[in-house]
């Protein structure tokens, strides 16, 4: 087991390790050390692209030592899937230079855009559901698998308005996007809970029209809680605290239609001690472990809300 770093790594590349069926957690440099020292039980760790796309250095060094003991999830940021701009060609080099480098057992992005003309925003920012939308939307994806030569998974956005102009409900935006382009899907439990709470629609009714059988990996994350202009509830998809009972409950009934996947803790901001991370890891491996494989039911028809759900 390594346990001391160095700022110098060597020039070397993994075998591909697909994800277990097991709890994982966001890796954050402050916990590394602990982890490797203590040979941390946990069934994957996952990496934004963005922070691993300089040539060198600490985070290249640390990254080597917990990918030679753990399998990798690599997540983007900042691809701007659901962007009306062509994909940064630079950006998606940098992209598969991560990707190439670690052979993570999945890739995946978001269904939303945070470029527009020269201008970055530091922001996942969500699209309307229309027919142009989903054209280009498949474009992209195609044009990312196809470049970095396989499969990727596409997370399910959290929103806090819905666009007049939406013509789709999102799980069957979802799925055509899965069914044209053979791109797997990320399932965000807390995005799920959310968006219901903030558009006002049953998130158990969701889940049973999604289309799971698509879904290759699940996320849980914790949301804060805030209220909008006419002070009706208003969540925020923080990833700064514990999951809530809430949506513990909605990961458990994902699983029973799902079986069990890998399943990853988001904890991005007000980073916890890695005590704290890890036993959040470890109530998500106790529902793990009490699943069946299971077949995906066949998709709810008759799920109709009056709020959109677009």
């Amino acid at each position: 087991m390594q346990t001391i770093l160095s700022a110098s790594f060597p020039d070397q590349s993994f075998e591909n390790s697909p994800l277990p069926a097991r709890a994982g957690v966001g890796l954050k440099p402050e916990h590394i050390a602990r982890i490797l020292q203590e040979n941390a039980p946990i069934g994957f760790f996952e990496v934004h692209a963005e922070n691993y796309m300089g040539a060198g250095g600490m985070p290249h060094a640390q990254l080597t030592a917990i990918r030679e003991n753990y399998p990798l999830s690599v997540h983007g940021v900042g691809m701007s899937i659901g962007g009306e701009q062509p994909l940064d060609r630079d950006h998606l080099a940098r992209f598969k230079a991560v990707v190439d480098r670690y052979q993570p057992g999945m890739v995946s992005e978001h269904l939303a855009w945070s470029t527009h003309d020269d201008v970055f925003y530091n922001d996942l920012l969500p699209a309307p559901y229309t027919d142009e939308t989903l054209q280009r939307v498949c474009e992209h994806v195609d044009e990312m698998q196809e470049y970095l030569g396989r499969q990727i998974l596409i997370e399910n956005p959290s929103t806090y308005v819905a666009f007049a102009q939406s013509t789709w409900l999102e799980f069957d935006f979802m799925a055509a996007i899965a069914e044209r382009t053979g791109c797997g899907l990320l399932f965000d439990v807390n995005n799920v809970f959310v968006s219901a709470t903030n558009h006002g629609y049953s998130p158990q009714e969701y889940i049973r029209a999604y289309p799971l059988n698509k879904v290759r990996e699940l996320h849980l994350a914790g949301h804060a809680h805030d209220k909008d202009d006419h002070q009706r509830p208003l969540l925020i998809d923080a990833h700064d605290r514990e999951i809530c009972d809430d949506v513990w409950e909605l990961y458990k009934l994902t699983l029973s239609l799902t079986g069990p996947l890998p399943s990853l803790i988001e904890w991005d901001a007000d980073i916890p001690d890695w005590p704290v991370l890890a036993a959040e890891a470890a109530r998500a491996d106790k529902y793990l472990g009490r699943n069946l494989h299971t077949a995906p039911k066949e998709k709810d028809t008759a799920f109709e809300t009056s709020a959109n759900v677009h």
